[in-house]
């Protein structure tokens, strides 16, 4: 039996993306035969009180480190304060995960024969080189998002010492890692393009429990409730920060605001949530539903009270992260209007897939003129949403990808780790 270590910022009960990517990558492995073992941080990050419940945490070591079990699988959780809270107290809780990270992977958890180690934080990677150095095991650094690349078109980091830094850490992670597995081809060309070479990078995309997420009708209980039934619905749901680019959308919702027909639902959390309330506020606008995170127990049902759902990118920013909301999307049989550059892996999959089409961002009249097309051709629209269920069923379904992770784990223990198993 192998040991597996996965090392994650983020991990149910927590409900974000990622979190949920990695909650169903760790079950599956375990029927793949491997053990697996999670360090993680406490719900922090848009976690659900439906899977608190179901996964409840009993403290270990008094407030430091607690305990919990996710469907078998022993969970470690350090603590980390709530989205929100004071910003000094969380980047000092996020130091303390790291140390105590560490010190959990020698002293608590069973020796690994491998450790997976998802980003954001670049940071993880640092941990995860460290037990493998220590435990002599590799590891594999499974990039989400290409950092500090992202965070600096953002504006997050700006001081010319601080970039530095980081580029010379993450030259370091992708140097000591046995592999690094990207979730899109672009995001690879960019590491061969940052000096990581062809053998190490690998395309292991994320994916979607088709059987989860399936087709539903419009008319469900969350359309009836929110009054959206008879309504051409478009949609925003996940994290609302710089990255997303949401001002555009709520500019579009203005544009849009004498068509009775058409209704805007947002639904997520994040640091730029007060200010878009305001925004809509000040618009004194009434066609959006502005809702916060929703359990993902009514995520089935809320896309299909979609007709067509927003999938945003802002500027420059398509080419180092692949919203995994668009698998869900897809899932639901619903079109994807992607607000991304032309030539981000985004746009390249909504172009293969036939589920949608793309606006450049930055435009809130192209995006309403967008959708204002969407909503007078709604059939066609309805097409592209059946062509994204079958392209998602076909090649980016749960049981399709974490295979994928369970030879690469297989070839890495062997010693032939080296050998394509990934996508091209």
């Amino acid at each position: 039996m192998t040991d597996v270590l996965m090392l994650s910022l983020v991990f149910p009960p927590d409900s974000v993306s990622t979190a949920q990517i990695m909650g169903q990558l760790v079950v599956d492995l375990e029927k793949y035969g491997h053990r697996l073992t999670v360090i993680t941080t406490v719900p922090h990050y848009n976690p659900s009180l439906e899977n608190e419940k179901d996964q409840p945490m009993q403290s270990k070591w008094w407030k430091i480190l607690y305990r919990s079990d996710f469907h078998g699988i022993r969970v470690y959780h350090t603590y980390m304060p709530r989205k929100g809270q004071n910003i000094l107290l969380r980047l000092l809780s996020w130091a303390f995960f790291h140390f105590i990270s560490i010190i959990v992977g020698l002293t608590v958890v069973p020796r690994p024969n491998i450790i997976i180690a998802p980003s954001p934080p670049l940071t993880i990677g640092l941990c995860a080189w460290l037990l493998g150095v220590l435990h002599r095991v590799p590891f594999i650094y499974n990039v989400q998002e290409i950092y500090p690349d992202i965070a600096i078109r953002l504006g997050a980091v700006r001081n010319r010492w601080i970039i530095a830094f980081l580029y010379r850490l993450e030259k370091f992670v992708y140097s000591k890692s046995s592999k690094v597995t990207v979730i899109a081809s672009r995001m690879r060309e960019q590491l061969l393009e940052k000096g990581v070479s062809n053998d190490k990078v690998c395309i292991i995309p994320n994916f979607v429990d088709v059987s989860d997420l399936v087709p539903l009708p419009k008319d469900n209980d969350f359309s009836r409730q929110y009054k959206l039934q008879d309504k051409f619905v478009v949609s925003y749901a996940g994290n609302m920060g710089p990255a997303q680019g949401l001002e555009n959308i709520i500019d579009a919702a203005k544009i849009l605001r004498d068509e009775e027909g058409i209704r805007f639902l947002i639904m997520g959390d994040g640091i730029l949530r007060e200010s878009l309330r305001r925004r809509i506020e000040m618009y004194g606008i009434n066609n959006v539903v502005f809702l916060s995170y929703q359990p993902f127990s009514l995520m089935g049902q809320a896309y299909a009270a979609s007709d067509l759902c927003l999938v945003p990118q802002a500027v420059e920013t398509g080419f180092e992260a692949v919203p995994s909301k668009v698998y869900r999307i897809m899932a639901c049989a619903r079109p994807v209007l992607a607000i991304t550059d032309q030539h981000s892996d985004l746009a390249r999959l909504v172009y293969e897939a036939s589920c949608g089409k793309f606006v450049e961002p930055g435009s809130s009249e192209t995006l309403a003129d967008m959708i204002m097309s969407a909503f007078k051709n709604q059939s066609e629209w309805k097409k592209m949403g059946s062509a994204g269920r079958e392209h998602v069923v076909q090649n980016y379904s749960r049981e399709t990808v974490t295979n994928q992770y369970h030879v690469l784990i297989e070839n890495l223990i062997s010693g032939s780790g080296n050998k394509v198993i990934c996508q091209d």
